[in-house]
């Protein structure tokens, strides 16, 4: 592991554990979750390049608006063959025992109910994806999944661009070289080819759109 990634967890086992193949087949459903330049995808080759090895079917997807890699690669170089996908509903299609998905946040909410259909079948999801918008909200794929019940879910830090402390949380956007500040609607998953820039900060340095706070519900019984 490099020195500007490493894991902050719960529910975690231990990373040797967690690269078995046969631990892989005893989760029905784990989640690698953080900002850019965390070791996301360093993670999902650790787990699933060892199936490779095995008699497991198993297929990695990801998604058509991730243009930047032709697969899930890791910034040390480690990669997956990747099928590039507009939808996963075509892993709907295959008797696969395990689904590997990167840039789930890309994906949309139909998308992960073809999650919800592979886990009621048995088959075996580990999803990667950035979990905060622009907004610093949850991306609305990662809520979907994260309501399904994970058995296992990772969350990664990386090192903040700006002040350099191993504590960036927030994938902060940049235009034209700025953060941008202009309001989108929630969840909005930006495209990856290069019309922003993007960076990991941590919470004292992400600049965040400001935007209508949601109401406080009414109390009632008062």
């Amino acid at each position: 592991m490099d020195a500007t990634t490493a894991a902050h967890s719960s529910t975690l086992p231990a990373m040797s554990r967690a690269c078995n193949p046969a631990y892989i087949g005893a989760v029905d459903l784990t989640l690698i979750l953080g900002p850019m330049k965390s070791g996301k995808s360093l993670e999902l080759v650790s787990l699933l390049s060892p199936l490779q090895y095995t008699d497991t079917r198993h297929r990695v997807f990801q998604s058509a608006r991730h243009v930047r890699d032709a697969g899930v690669v890791s910034r040390s170089g480690a990669a997956l063959a990747t099928v590039k996908a507009n939808s996963l509903a075509a892993a709907l299609d295959e008797e696969l025992d395990v689904v590997g998905i990167d840039e789930v946040h890309m994906f949309t909410l139909g998308d992960m109910d073809v999650v919800r259909r592979l886990l009621i079948n048995g088959t075996r999801v580990v999803a990667a994806g950035i979990d905060l918008d622009h907004r610093g909200e949850l991306f609305a794929p990662v809520r979907a999944l994260l309501e399904l019940g994970p058995a296992a879910v990772t969350y990664r830090r990386a090192v903040c661009d700006r002040c350099r402390s191993f504590s960036a949380v927030y994938t902060q956007v940049l235009e034209h070289g700025e953060p941008m500040i202009r309001e989108l609607p929630p969840s909005t998953a930006l495209p990856d080819d290069g019309t922003y820039t993007y960076e990991p900060r941590c919470r004292t340095c992400v600049v965040l759109p400001q935007f209508t706070p949601r109401p406080t519900p009414a109390r009632t019984g008062d």
